[in-house]
């Protein structure tokens, strides 16, 4: 039967209408008791009036109340805006009781008729403290009852800092999801061992398994604004180990009106752990860079084209002109415009080998700035299809610079890779001579040439965090190539940003290369999703080697040999010193790279590429023999 009851009161929220009588039984009461305070709680007063004075009071207070609404909100969820309503209620009842009284005194219209100044102040005073009182104590009230009923999720707050604080009367206060919190988890040595909010804070180091087991504990919540990823990644590391569910609270930048709600508490992925803290743009003449200006970018259907493309888009601008042959990705990108209604934009299906198709759409919009983000970027798939890759990376970028100089655009941003330096396969070497041919035009009177050069973004298409996802979805198991490969990651705005600070701060023929943060271990990264998915290594999910792939490195880099960087303004972003190049040599070897392109000779074209760009040597792939051929050349000729 108590649980009956229990349900029925969880289940539905008091009427209007009795909130309203509640309120006006308060004033009604507080008033006769203002009058007792006053007179010492003596019978000292004339109370032939008191029935007309208390039908007044009735008939000021539910004028007050239908005109600020206080009986409207839910009690159970009273909280400091509820307080402040419930002031202006009873101070708008005290100015109009003064107001009609002080009015009669002067008027005479109900003979005899007044009240004591004094009584309508403490009934002002009481009338506060009671309507607050009483919404915080059925509040009160109500959770000793659900408390009654059986607690699903016991939980710990690690953090116990102001957000920590926040959170927890954010959990004790959400009825309907039943939290009861057992605890802070927190390293200041200064508050462990003490109680905050009656709950105590623990040490870290003595949260572990038999302590999560002997409280029952089914969740810990990481509740610490701008904590370092690398310290959030070594708190998971160790709670992960506790198979319990780990989660975390949003950043407060996400937070509507500077609050949250406990359905925003979300379980913790590794994504959380590789963003590194945001990168804010701190140039001022970015919000003017592109105004009345026509900006061109391809491979805007892609990961980095359409995050470019959306950044863009809140600036000012002229034109935003979206090139892509991916007509699916490019349509999904037209409705994200719409939907919020950016202007002024044009999404057309395109190829950038088409210099015929190119030549048109430069004509028409005449671009004063263009992001080539397009390109092949999967290295097995290159390696078996170099082809492709020439035809795409280095040709498809030739059209796009030689015509960005024939149409006198200001500023050509190239977006390179990390694997371009010391290039180890097909794709990476491709967007190497990429990065030569631009280099090779930056002495050119007409458009400055910028090359930007990144690492992996996390949630690229195709990258390995969607890739261990859906293996560990499927049980497993998760294929690592190598248990010592290294990768560095950073997040696609994050990135997209360092593109466009970097493109104000140019003055052509830069290389650009960004902060990667610390090395990942990619064998790491996937205990890391198999502990956060609520699974054991080895027990639930495996890790299976199984060997590099063609033309695949341990680990990248920024820079070549004989590459160093020259610092900026901004932290993140450093310019390559790259080796002086011979800029007419080089346009003619890849003039003729790119004519003699033929998948029938594909041996001969690889060797090409490898003349153009000496250190670009092949590993675990079939063009190792092509290397040793060269080695062997070289010793003839120096013998």
């Amino acid at each position: 039967m108590l649980h009956f009851l229990i349900h029925k009161i969880r289940s539905r929220y008091t009427p209007k209408w009795l909130v309203l009588l509640f309120d006006l039984y308060i004033v009604v009461n507080t008033f006769l008791l203002a009058y007792l305070i006053r007179f010492n709680f003596t019978l000292n007063f004339n109370t032939s009036n008191l029935v007309f004075q208390v039908l007044l009071v009735l008939v000021v207070a539910i004028s007050t109340f239908l005109m600020v609404g206080s009986f409207r909100n839910i009690i159970r969820h009273s909280g400091i805006r509820d307080a402040l309503e419930v002031f202006k209620a009873s101070f708008v009842i005290l100015i109009l009781l003064a107001t009609i009284v002080l009015l009669n005194r002067q008027t005479k219209v109900v003979e005899g008729f007044t009240i004591p100044l004094s009584i309508l102040v403490i009934h002002f005073l009481i009338n506060c403290f009671a309507l607050i009182s009483s919404r915080y104590l059925i509040r009160r009230l109500y959770y000793i009852l659900i408390s009654e009923d059986k607690l699903k999720r016991k939980v710990l707050i690690y953090g116990a800092g102001e957000n920590g604080m926040l959170t927890f009367d954010v959990l004790r206060d959400d009825f309907e999801r039943k939290f009861k919190v057992l605890g802070f988890i927190d390293d200041n040595t200064n508050i462990i061992g003490k109680k905050i909010r009656n709950v105590e804070v623990y040490n870290p180091a003595t949260i572990d398994a038999a302590f999560i087991k002997k409280k029952r504990i089914t969740e810990i919540i990481i509740s610490i604004q701008n904590i370092a990823s690398q310290r959030l990644m070594e708190i998971v590391d160790t709670l992960s180990l506790l198979s319990i569910e780990v989660k975390i609270v949003p950043s407060s930048q996400t937070w509507i009106n500077g609050n949250f709600k406990t359905t925003e508490i979300k379980k913790i992925k590794i994504e959380d752990l590789l963003g590194r803290t945001e990168i804010k743009l701190n140039n001022p003449t970015l919000k003017n860079e592109y105004s009345n200006k026509v900006v061109l970018i391809t491979g805007a259907a892609g990961s980095i084209g359409s995050e470019i493309a959306c950044q863009i888009s809140h600036l000012k601008f002229k034109h935003l002109v979206l090139i892509d042959q991916a007509e699916s990705e490019l349509y999904n990108l037209q409705q994200n415009f719409r939907n919020r209604k950016v202007k002024n934009s044009n999404f057309l299906v395109a190829d950038i080998r088409d210099q015929k198709r190119m030549n048109v759409i430069f004509k028409q919009y005449q671009p004063s700035v263009i992001f080539h983000a397009a390109a092949y970027k999967h290295v097995p798939f290159m390696e078996e299809n170099p082809y492709e890759a020439i035809k795409v990376n280095i040709a498809g970028t030739k059209i796009m610079a030689d015509l960005a100089i024939k149409n006198k655009v200001r500023k050509f941003v190239m977006i390179s890779t990390d694997k371009a330096v010391n290039p180890t396969n097909i794709m990476g070497a491709s967007k190497r001579i990429a990065e030569l041919y631009i280099n090779s035009l930056a002495s050119n009177d007409s458009t400055k040439f910028v090359t930007t050069r990144f690492g992996n973004v996390l949630g690229s298409n195709g990258s390995v965090i969607p890739l261990f996802n859906n293996q560990i979805e499927k049980g497993g198991p998760i294929t690592v190539t190598h248990k010592d490969i290294i990768r560095y990651f950073m997040t696609i705005p994050e990135a997209c940003q360092l593109v466009l600070e970097a493109e104000v701060m140019s003055i052509g023929g830069e290389i650009f290369v960004f902060d990667m943060g610390v090395g990942i271990k990619i064998y790491d990264l996937a205990l890391q999703m198999i502990r956060l998915s609520g699974l054991r290594y080895p027990e639930d999910i495996t890790i299976k080697i199984t060997g590099l792939r063609p033309g695949e490195k341990i680990y990248e880099e920024l820079l070549a040999d004989g590459e160093n960087t020259i610092e900026t303004h901004h932290a993140k972003i450093m310019i390559a010193n790259v080796k002086k190049i011979d800029c007419e040599v080089i346009k003619q070897q890849i003039k003729d790279l790119c004519s003699s392109n033929d998948d029938l000779h594909i041996e001969q074209t690889v060797s090409k590429m490898k003349e153009i760009v000496p250190e670009f040597i092949s590993n675990n792939s079939k063009y190792e023999e092509l290397d040793t051929n060269k080695k062997q050349l070289q010793l003839k000729t120096s013998g």
